[in-house]
């Protein structure tokens, strides 16, 4: 299978162009970026749930900057104002 080139790479932004339009994309690409952090997000979280108990405990009563990190994360994700639901036009 051969790699994609810069022609075939034009080409399809072109067909991407055509078929959202200039307004979308913005929009597309936002959401697309919400759905990675949340991937992100999930994937640190089944990391942490692997983590042997005793080692667990261990963070939660150190506070690791691991720890409270994911903890602000998770609270305020939704609470940013980049993070808040656009009104439709």
């Amino acid at each position: 299978m051969a790699s994609l080139g810069w022609t075939e790479i034009l080409i399809i932004l072109a067909i991407i162009l055509l078929l959202f339009g200039a307004n979308k994309l913005p929009d597309l690409a936002r959401s697309m970026g919400r759905s990675a952090r949340i991937f992100k997000s999930e994937v640190n979280e089944m990391k942490k749930d692997d983590k042997p108990v005793a080692q667990q405990q261990a963070e939660l009563t150190q506070g690791s900057p691991e720890t409270q990190s994911a903890s602000q994360v998770q609270e305020g994700f939704w609470d940013r104002p980049e993070n808040q639901p656009r009104p439709q036009n």
